[in-house]
């Protein structure tokens, strides 16, 4: 009787540690190779959604500032040619200031992207773009466009040392160039 006291809760423990395991191992898989297909395409479209819209290119035009955005795939859906996209995107607005980088704007959003295959050419192009409201509503458009693994990973913050060097290196600035605030 003392060994099915043991056993029995154990072996349920294994059980449900397994089916954890196996789903999340299935829910975050992603397709690298297509993932390496369609990112072009949609780091293009975040950075032609991003000019213009920085605290530094109005205010501080003297910073000759510039937006850096990067993707992270959560979620990829192929079928026939056109992509279903869910990401997570990070932008932010460098400048230079002396021998600084100066971190100005910056905004680390969800979105889900639809591309297609271009028919000349290769490639993908993205035709659509949704992110969230702003305000009331943005929890519920992430829980309605995301499954619960992709979901559960947006609240985590994005790394920025990838833009940062991209910057540095745009604006001619050295590997340890500090960065301040606009």
């Amino acid at each position: 009787m003392t060994s099915v006291r043991i056993w029995g809760p154990g072996a349920g423990a294994v059980v449900v540690l397994v089916a954890a395991g196996v789903w999340a191992r299935g829910s975050s898989a992603v397709d690298a190779g297509l993932w390496a297909e369609v990112r072009p395409a949609v780091e293009a479209r975040l950075m032609a959604q991003a000019t213009g819209s920085g605290h530094a290119e109005t205010d501080r035009p003297e910073l000759r500032s510039r937006w850096f955005c990067r993707a992270e795939a959560l979620e990829l859906e192929e079928s026939g040619g056109r992509v279903r996209a869910g990401v997570d995107t990070l932008c932010l607005e460098y400048g230079v200031h002396g021998d600084a980088l100066v971190e100005c704007s910056g905004e680390q959003t969800p979105q889900v992207m639809r591309l297609e295959r271009r028919s000349a050419g290769g490639g993908f192009r993205v035709v659509s773009a949704q992110a969230p409201p702003d305000g009331a509503g943005y929890g519920e458009w992430e829980e309605s466009h995301f499954g619960p693994y992709a979901a559960s990973r947006l609240d985590r913050p994005m790394d920025s040392a990838g833009l940062r060097t991209a910057a540095r290196t745009h604006f001619g600035l050295p590997a340890d160039a500090p960065v301040r605030d606009c």
